[in-house]
């Protein structure tokens, strides 16, 4: 079903509203956020808490409620029967675009299912503010949120990543930040990389360099505050069907072809499909 934007200056159509909030400065809330803010019937928080704050700084007494992983099952058919209703709901997270690594596009897929109108208020996100300022090609972008918390599935998941010829980028905790920059070093190679935090905050703060001078430096002392990690694109480099053959071959001596493209890849920067097609040529 197709829906229209919603009318300006008059009252609010019914519908979900997807409000961008700010990830630190309050500054940033844009004019039409604060309006709508105001003018729902209720306002989804992943922590109440956390948005009291910003109500209370733009004098919003919109009612609001829990929505986070924890009770969104229970929760969800309710607000999904008030908005066929005709109600008007914001949903927001603790801190940017909702739905940006965290759990509100059940909510949003639910009421799209049933008809319901979803609007997004847009605003600030930390993946694209991170990207604007880091200096890192922003042509192609691959936004892959938290990585697992267990090594073997981090490690994995970097390693399906390592083909991707983008700027790739991740949110992190300080506790782990060394070793999932250690960890990128083997699966992407000592890319050229960006680590930002506080971002928009009073110590906002950016640090560039290899994979491996950002690992060396954070493994000194961890850092506080919320990160965003940009690894640059691997870099182009000229590699002859002979040096790839001569490279497989010893690879494929140790691994299989799946493993000895996938070294190559990350170490040669060669595409995925020619190691994997040349690594499965030279195994036959």
């Amino acid at each position: 079903m197709t829906k229209t934007g919603p009318k300006q200056n008059l009252t609010q159509e019914p519908g979900l509203y997807v409000t961008a909030t700010p990830i630190g400065n309050l500054g940033d809330i844009t004019y039409r956020a604060v309006e709508m803010l105001k003018a729902a019937d209720l306002i989804l928080c992943e922590d109440t808490r956390q948005t009291a704050k910003l109500c209370a700084a733009y004098d919003i007494k919109t009612p609001r409620t829990p929505y986070h992983d924890h009770n969104a099952a229970h929760v969800r058919p309710g607000i999904i029967e008030r908005l066929k209703n005709g109600a008007v709901i914001c949903l927001v997270s603790d801190a940017g675009t909702p739905l940006i690594s965290d759990p509100g596009f059940k909510l949003v897929r639910d009421a799209r299912d049933a008809e319901i109108a979803v609007f997004p208020i847009p605003g600030p996100a930390a993946a694209i503010a991170a990207l604007s300022a880091a200096g890192a090609p922003s042509d192609q972008f691959f936004f892959a949120g938290f990585l697992p918390a267990k090594s073997g599935a981090r490690d994995k998941a970097l390693k399906a990543l390592a083909g991707i010829n983008a700027s790739l980028i991740f949110y992190e905790t300080a506790p782990r930040l060394a070793a999932s920059l250690t960890a990128m070093i083997t699966a992407l190679g000592d890319r050229q990389a960006l680590v930002a935090r506080e971002l928009t905050k009073m110590h906002e703060e950016f640090r560039d360099g290899k994979l491996s001078e950002l690992a060396a430096r954070y493994a000194l002392a961890a850092p506080k505050g919320e990160i965003v990690i940009i690894v640059f694109p691997p870099e182009k480099i000229s590699v002859s069907t002979e040096q790839l053959d001569d490279f497989l071959k010893v690879a494929l001596r140790e691994t299989t072809v799946k493993k000895a493209a996938a070294k190559a890849v990350a170490e040669l920067g060669v595409s995925r499909n020619d190691a994997y097609s040349r690594a499965l040529f030279l195994k036959e």
